[in-house]
């Protein structure tokens, strides 16, 4: 019994000794996350050399423009190269993104400032707010420095790293948030987003590489600017001004424009449109004042088709070398409507504006005149979405039908387009369908903000064919309205539009569906006498009315997305004279989509990552 008493005691503390050695053996060859030290920062030599890469775009991220972002895109490496400069630097700055600008969930940079040392770091925000240093660092430090100017910081991350903390950089709007830090950090984790002053920007992040086209010789210029205006001393102002073509203006083509910002309100001058009057209004007023003034001209009301828009961080617009967008001549108006948004969080007061776009235009006419098509969904009550919805979808469609009928045998080129809902929109995507199949994203954002709207240049245009089908569809969000949301030309109502830029112009100017509205008329006698409430009088009201009256519940919500997605739609296939071209357009079937497109992977996800760095210990 000894021996064997003596052998069982000897195997155990075997056993538990092994296992020991084990766990010695995992906690040595777990490595925490750690920072990069950024070594002698105050005599401003960075980690390494800074490569020769220009910086194409930049933005100005703080209302006083002293925190500056610039970037550059390699789609060949699927990475963005970002600069930042700060005018002045206590103890750190920090950058990040998140799904609408939010501070918790967000993917966050950091140059922080602990035991009189600085560190460079990716970090992350939790639901709290709370900042910890990722497990996986993905943003790399390239240069920090200091200029003349300032702090310079040079860095790069992949657009997707596969790292679930991390954000997956996409074409779209791209919510930037940002902090100074004024105080040094015990450790990173000290850090809480809720707790320090932060600011946030949108962007474009993602664009085209290619070079612009070289502009004719005989280019003239035209200054569309606000005259003078002095910016309300409130957070958000919309200002409308019309401005006049020279009397008699012979037929020209557009084939660039670009923003004209009055020195030192880079940072509060946030988007600006030009809209073309209707031909058909012979004299619209002068006006300069609030677009939302409700004792404004009502002729400024028929000011609405796009010429061209801007929004911070947008670089010129080019037209394709074969096309222009036409200006001037017996078939445009004289008429313009400038509308300039002005952000100014800070209420300052005093400051004068002369903003606007400045057109560039040719009477050496190109060989094809662009045009813009509306795609979407018609502006009507007849689509809706229920209240409480954190992600509610509506569709338009511009049928095979329609492009079959109004386009050209070898059909259109779309270059670019602008994504428009209002307040409600979370996101927007158009895609090409050709014979049951998506062959082609013509644009996509899914992080859409109503407050970020301009024209995106497309990497790659997109050839539409007589037959082929285009679908937008427009992501929702009213979990704050207790009400339904009727579509409609009211900021509270919705839209869902794609204003494609393209060529050869044609007479097709609008492609947009709606719900037939017997079907809808279906779902409100059925709803009604479902909920047991007094007998519809369903065509009698208005539809906005008879949306309200339902009780909207899990039930009533799913039945009106079922509907949605399989009856009938009336098509409004339009032309130029706000006419329909000859054909059936009511009660037509949606188009049939056999094969969604698959995006292609990216390079982490097909074990192609990045080169893990050494870290440098703190000095």
């Amino acid at each position: 019994m000894r021996i064997r008493d003596l052998r069982l005691r000897d195997l155990t503390v075997m056993y538990f000794t092994a296992l020991a050695a084990l766990v010695v053996i995992l906690v040595a060859s777990y490595q925490a996350p750690a920072a990069v030290a950024v070594v002698d920062l105050v005599a401003g030599t960075g980690a390494e050399r800074a490569p020769a890469l220009p910086m194409p775009f930049r933005v100005p991220l703080d209302p006083l423009g002293k925190l500056r972002l610039a970037w550059n895109v390699s789609y060949e490496r699927q990475e963005v190269t970002l600069e930042l400069r700060a005018a002045r630097l206590q103890h750190g700055v920090l950058l990040g993104m998140s799904d609408r600008g939010q501070l918790t969930r967000a993917d966050l940079v950091v140059l922080w400032e602990a035991g009189g040392k600085s560190y460079f770091g990716d970090a992350w925000s939790d639901s709290e707010g709370h900042v910890t240093l990722d497990r996986q660092q993905d943003y790399e430090l390239i240069e920090a420095k200091w200029t003349s100017e300032g702090f310079y910081l040079l860095f790069k991350r992949p657009f997707n790293t596969c790292d679930p903390r991390d954000y997956l950089i996409q074409e779209g709007t791209v919510h930037v948030i940002y902090a100074l830090l004024d105080q040094t950090l015990a450790s990173l984790e000290q850090l809480n987003l809720s707790g320090i002053h932060t600011g946030l920007q949108r962007v474009l992040m993602l664009r085209p590489d290619t070079p612009p086209p070289t502009l004719p010789p005989d280019v003239r210029t035209l200054d569309v600017v606000a005259p003078d205006v002095l910016i309300p001393g409130q957070e958000t102002t919309y200002w409308c001004f019309i401005h006049r073509l020279p009397e008699g203006m012979a037929k020209n083509h557009i084939v660039m424009y670009e923003s004209v910002i009055t020195a030192g309100n880079e940072a509060m001058v946030h988007h600006m449109e030009v809209f073309e009057c209707s031909p058909d209004v012979s004299n619209v007023p002068d006006y300069s004042g609030s677009c939302d003034d409700k004792m404004k001209p009502g002729k400024l009301d028929f000011c609405r088709h796009v010429l061209a828009a801007w929004a911070m961080g947008a670089e010129a617009f080019y037209y394709p070398p074969d096309a222009g967008l036409p200006i001037g001549g017996p078939a445009s108006s004289r008429f313009l409507r400038l509308e300039v948004h002005y952000h100014n969080p800070l209420l300052i007061s005093g400051r004068r504006d002369s903003s606007g776009i400045r057109l560039h235009f040719t009477p050496s006419l190109r060989r094809y005149d662009a045009g813009i098509m509306e795609l979407g969904l018609v502006y009507t009550p007849i689509m809706a979405v229920p209240p409480q919805q954190h992600t509610f979808y509506l569709s338009g469609y511009c049928t095979s039908d329609c492009t079959r009928t109004a386009l050209p045998p070898g059909g259109v080129f779309i270059f670019a387009s602008q994504l428009h809902t209002h307040l409600a929109g979370r996101g927007v995507r158009t895609v090409l369908v050709r014979g049951g199949k998506e062959v082609e994203v013509v644009q996509e954002d899914t992080h859409f903000s109503t407050h970020y709207q301009t024209i995106r240049v497309l990497r790659k245009m997109v050839q539409v064919l007589p037959g082929d089908a285009l679908i937008t569809k427009c992501t929702y969000n009213t979990r704050d309205r207790d009400r339904p949301t009727v579509g409609g030309f009211g900021i509270m109502e919705e839209m869902c539009v794609n204003y494609v830029h393209y060529y050869p112009r044609t007479h097709l100017e609008l492609c947009k569906s709606h719900l037939d509205l017997e079907h809808l008329q279906r779902f409100f006698t059925f709803i009604t006498r479902f909920q047991g409430q007094e007998a519809c009088v369903c065509g009698e009201d208005s539809v906005t009315d008879q949306y309200s009256r339902l009780q909207w519940d899990t039930f009533s919500t799913q039945v009106l997305d079922s509907l949605y997605a399989t009856s009938p739609i009336s098509m409004h296939c339009n032309q130029s004279t706000a006419r329909l071209f000859p054909g059936l357009w009511d009660k037509q079937p949606l188009p049939v989509v056999t094969s969604v497109l698959q995006r292609p992977p990216y390079p982490c996800e097909v074990g192609v990552r990045p080169t893990p760095r050494p870290i440098v210990p703190p000095v």
